[in-house]
């Protein structure tokens, strides 16, 4: 009985690791594309350092959409400039646009099946640190690629010269182009949002300036009156004594 525990027990040490290891490769049928098809979007703020550059990836195949919008949100520091510098790379590392602003957006169809690289560059500060509020994605026009599509288009046509009421494939059009709608509903929500954050932070910034420089104003009054009113005291100050003390001596 100790014998059989003994050996399974060896068994189990040797034998698990290799069975229990991690597993490298999630969905081993799937190639990258199947693996990242679909419509996306991500929206986050990411705070820039004083001339720190930040670059973000995001996968998109030939002939879909792909959008990027930001905005800066609050600036610290000296200059208090609120210019951005925003690339984006193709796969093939060409540059496909570039913005130079303090908000913007960038639309464009995928000429590339890749991950497209967006860069941030805080270069204009080199003092003072930015927020910036992201948003950016991919949406699909169509949901399989162009050959697939066309295929279906002929065979719906045929279906629909065959048969006026097949209603299944209006319904499945009709959907997918309120699913696209719906998600370019979402698309400006998160623009206005973006907007409206960073006039929050901009009535922030102009509540403190505006209570410091009174802070600071109502001292130097405070103190300009206090000089003005020693410096009347002294005009009006009288020699108190007698007549002898007063005469001038030789």
């Amino acid at each position: 009985m100790l014998f059989r525990i003994l050996c399974l027990f060896l068994v189990l040490v040797f034998l698990g690791p290799v069975h229990g290891g991690p597993l490298m490769d999630l969905h081993p049928n799937m190639t990258d594309q199947e693996l990242f098809w679909g419509t996306d979007q991500y929206d986050f703020s990411v705070v820039l350092p004083a001339a720190g550059l930040e670059c973000f990836w995001h996968f998109a195949h030939r002939g879909e959409r792909f959008y990027l919008s930001f905005m800066v949100q609050w600036v610290t520091g000296v200059g208090h400039d609120r210019h951005l510098s925003v690339t984006v790379n193709a796969p093939s590392s060409l540059i496909v646009s570039t913005v130079d602003d303090a908000k913007g957006q960038i639309n464009f169809e995928a000429e590339e099946t890749g991950f497209y690289q967006m860069c941030f560059n805080n270069f204009h500060n080199r003092f003072g640190t930015m927020q910036v509020f992201l948003s950016f994605g991919v949406y699909y026009d169509g949901y399989k690629d162009a050959a697939t599509r066309q295929e279906e288009e002929k065979k719906k046509k045929q279906e629909v010269s065959k048969d006026l009421n097949n209603t299944l494939s209006f319904i499945e059009d009709a959907t997918h182009k309120v699913e696209n709608h719906v998600f370019h509903v979402f698309r400006y929500y998160s623009f206005g949002r973006m907007r409206k954050s960073a006039d929050y932070f901009l009535l922030l910034s102009n509540s403190r300036y505006v209570t410091w420089w009174s802070v600071a104003l109502g001292l130097l009054i405070v103190a300009s009156g206090y000089l003005q009113r020693l410096f009347l005291q002294r005009l009006f100050v009288t020699q108190t004594g007698t007549e002898e003390e007063k005469k001038p001596r030789c």
